[in-house]
């Protein structure tokens, strides 16, 4: 069986070097494809995956996205947009109850989570987030305190699964069933 560390050498250097860091940090993953790493429950995450495929990222500044966190967190309906407006590399699954950032690495995973939650609970808006984000990027280059990067400040909801509401009764499907039946016989 592969190491993590013999998966991420046949990958890009753009995506190897960020898996790595995971590594370093979790030790081995619990499941391997030869392009996929996947941790569960690692520190305070629902699941961590790093890949060998990655995006080009623009914000805040150009950088490559291969690293997922993600955590459990209910997001109400009317919120996704805002996250979505805030940073496309955030990402909401309300079926699962799931929230999770892509990035280069977990501080900025962090730094993304923890303003998308200041975002959903109303202690910031969208255009203050993301001047935030990059006051604590650029900061983070300083060597200044990154409060939002240093670990995410609030703990995920394992019961935030959102399966949503059935709108067509059992016999309303049985009643088309046995159209469709008709039609095709």
């Amino acid at each position: 069986m592969s190491t993590a560390t013999d998966i991420i050498s046949k990958w890009p250097d753009e995506s190897r070097q960020a898996a790595q860091l995971v590594v370093d940090k979790y030790g081995e993953p619990q499941e391997t494809t030869p392009s996929l790493l996947v941790w569960h429950q690692p520190g305070p995450w629902k699941r961590m995956t790093a890949t060998a495929e990655f995006s080009e990222h623009q914000f805040p500044s150009p950088h490559n996205d291969s690293v997922e966190s993600v955590i459990g967190f209910h997001v109400p309906p009317q919120k996704v947009s805002e996250l979505a407006a805030f940073d496309g590399s955030v990402v909401v699954d309300r079926t699962q109850g799931e929230l999770s950032a892509r990035c280069h690495d977990e501080e900025a995973n962090n730094l993304a989570l923890n303003l998308a939650r200041d975002i959903v609970t109303d202690q910031r808006s969208v255009s203050d987030a993301r001047q935030y984000y990059a006051k604590e990027f650029l900061d983070y280059r300083r060597g200044l305190p990154t409060p939002y990067m240093n670990e995410l400040r609030f703990g995920g909801d394992a019961d935030a699964a959102d399966p949503g509401e059935a709108i067509i009764s059992d016999a309303e499907l049985e009643r088309a069933a046995k159209e469709g039946t008709k039609r095709s016989g």
